[in-house]
């Protein structure tokens, strides 16, 4: 026995020779400012959920819907599905494993190979049947961590599949506000054009009627015409922005257009302009979930690294058989067929030319592109948060600037009109008073969408939740 144990000395002592700990790969935490350029200066109490467009019942419908049934979200479901069976089948890889089998054997035996000279009263039975039934169990005790470590790399994907998911969710929540706010958006822009409209079909009817009494040229009425068409033919446009969010929303919802188009019919108050919220940037690291995700893959490199460096190691099983064995079937289940062994396996790598080198060099490779996704993750979640921020402001200051400017146009418009119908001022000062109250007003109506559309954006830059 002890010649025996001796003669695994030197096998591991050349597997002691391959054997070591994972290379070191340094993964700090990416040093982020302390605020951003353009969130507000003071706290402002503003919940996060606030800036998306709960009142509107388009919206709240829509969001629903799809949670419970969109197609990218069912997908990040699916994927979280497959990460925890490849976690529970890595923990299983832990326990014993136990199997049971079963065989029945025929063989027939040429007596002549034995040679003819049997001593008297011996016999060979030429042809029997063997009856086996045997249980096996065998067991890694993983002295040096590789499949603890597996399992590790399994669990953090589950986790990273997690946020991903959450992730999935953010991005359809954030896409159906968009595309809501563009369709009211689109309504108001409407609004604007069908007064416009109706201000230049009753700009026509003025100037036929001074033209008909030789008051004015013809001219003023074909010009009063000419806006009319031009907006007209602007509200006719709105038509294909209409498709294609409908489009988009068939798409995140999953649900039918007519569908989509009854829900988009209910009426919303206008979108609220609640103020930014404060935060730092440090809360990315733990509120994206993008973020997070990357964070949970270079934790499962990470321990990858670590199962492919523990091959380096002996590897130790334990393993039992116990079992029937008879050659009638009736005998099968005595006492004397009873047979079993119990053993161990110790295997050590020797001489494998570098494959383990190679293998840790690429796990090592892994876990180097993980930790870049990871820094790659947290300055685009600071990015994002930057240019939300930014665009709040900048969409606030825009929408400011074409209220007042709408309020102008329009007691302007009303002026010349006043000053027109009392012969004081001539048609084309009614004109392009008109059209530039009336092209205000798209433009307040569009920079209010904008405005809306800036604050999802920085609801889903900040983590949404």
């Amino acid at each position: 026995m002890m010649r025996r144990a001796a003669s695994l000395l030197p096998a591991l002592a050349l597997g002691a020779c391959v054997a070591g700990p994972p290379p070191e790969i340094a993964t700090p935490t990416p040093v982020l400012p302390e605020s951003f350029a353009y969130a507000p200066d003071a706290a402002t109490g503003t919940a996060l959920a606030a800036l998306l467009p709960t009142g509107d019942p388009a919206y709240e419908d829509l969001a629903a819907l799809a949670l419970s049934d969109a197609p990218t979200l069912a997908q990040a479901v699916a994927r979280i599905e497959a990460a925890r069976a490849g976690a529970r089948r890595a923990g299983a890889e832990r326990l014993p494993n136990v199997t049971a089998d079963a065989s029945i054997v025929g063989s027939r035996t040429n007596p002549d190979q034995f040679g003819g000279g049997l001593p008297p009263g011996i016999s060979i039975d030429t042809e029997r049947v063997q009856y086996a039934a045997n249980i096996s169990a065998s067991w890694d005790p993983d002295l040096f961590g590789r499949i603890r470590a597996q399992e590790e790399a399994a669990l953090a994907r589950v986790t990273a599949a997690t946020f991903d998911a959450e992730a999935v969710r953010n991005a359809l929540l954030a896409e159906i506000a968009t595309s809501v706010i563009d369709w009211r958006t689109l309504a108001e822009r409407q609004a604007a054009l069908e007064e416009d409209l109706a201000a230049a079909e009753e700009l026509t009817r003025l100037a036929g009627v001074r033209e008909d009494a030789g008051i004015s040229p013809g001219f003023d009425r074909v010009r009063a015409e000419s806006a009319a068409e031009a907006s007209r033919s602007r509200i006719a446009a709105l038509a294909s922005e209409r498709a294609r969010l409908t489009g988009r929303l068939v798409t995140l919802t999953a649900l039918p257009a007519h569908r989509v188009l009854d829900t988009l019919r209910q009426p919303a108050p206008l979108p609220a302009q609640p103020a930014p919220p404060a935060a730092l940037p440090s809360t990315l690291l733990s509120d994206r979930p993008d973020v997070l995700a990357a964070a949970a893959s270079l934790a499962a490199e990470d321990a990858e690294l670590a199962a492919t460096a523990a091959q380096r190691f002996p590897r130790f099983t334990l393993s039992a058989v116990l079992g029937l064995l008879s050659f009638d079937l009736g005998d099968l289940f005595d006492e004397d067929a009873i047979v079993g062994s119990v053993g161990g396996s110790l295997l050590a790598p020797l001489l494998d030319f570098g494959r383990i080198e190679a293998e840790i060099d690429g796990a090592a490779a892994e876990k180097r592109l993980a930790f870049a996704q990871y820094r790659d993750a947290v300055f685009t979640a600071l990015g994002d948060a930057e240019t939300a921020y930014g665009l709040v402001a900048a969409a606030d200051r825009e929408l400011a600037a074409a209220e007042r400017e709408f309020e102008t146009a329009e007691r302007a418009a009303r002026l010349a009109d006043t000053r027109y119908r009392a012969g004081l001022s001539d048609f084309l000062t009614v004109l392009e008073a008109r059209r530039s109250a009336d092209a205000s007003g798209e433009r307040a109506a569009a920079a209010r969408g904008r405005s809306a559309r800036a604050r999802v954006l920085l609801w889903r830059a900040l983590g949404g939740g």
